[in-house]
């Protein structure tokens, strides 16, 4: 067994549930409308936009701790567990629901690296922590935009 499995099965939790949140998030620009369109369309794109380059990122550093990245849309579902937005929800109710996503994900992002830490491995801590500044930013600026 891999001396890193519990780091690797932590990496796969944030693999799946940042794709989960990338497809959500692609999902509210799609589909956002109202008087706020052009700034959450563009904000949206900008999060999923940056969203695709760290999960591979991510992936390429499970393969460097010698295990397979997951992968299908069907297991990856399974491994994030991220509730679906409708896609008819109401603009507010996107920007709430893609900050939640992200909380959820700065909670995977902790626990992987919480366990990268035990294990020595501080690579992966650094990536974690990286990672997890710019979830909150993301929290910070979808709730800002919810206090109007």
């Amino acid at each position: 067994m891999n001396k890193n499995a519990d780091v690797v099965k932590a990496l796969r939790k944030v693999v799946g549930t940042s794709y989960a949140l990338m497809a959500q998030t692609h999902l509210c620009h799609w589909n956002v409308r109202g008087a706020n369109f052009f700034s959450l369309h563009t904000a949206f794109e900008e999060q999923y936009t940056e969203l695709f380059a760290a999960i591979d990122e991510i992936a390429e550093r499970i393969r460097a701790l010698g295990e397979l990245a997951p992968g299908g849309l069907a297991s990856l579902a399974a491994i994030g567990q991220v509730e679906e937005i409708a896609e008819d929800a109401k603009a507010a109710d996107m920007a709430a629901h893609i900050a939640a996503v992200n909380a959820q994900l700065v909670e995977d992002l902790a626990a992987a690296r919480d366990l990268a830490g035990e294990a020595g491995d501080s690579e992966t801590e650094d990536l974690m922590i990286a990672r997890t500044q710019v979830h909150q930013k993301h929290i910070w600026m979808l709730k800002s935009y919810l206090e109007v």
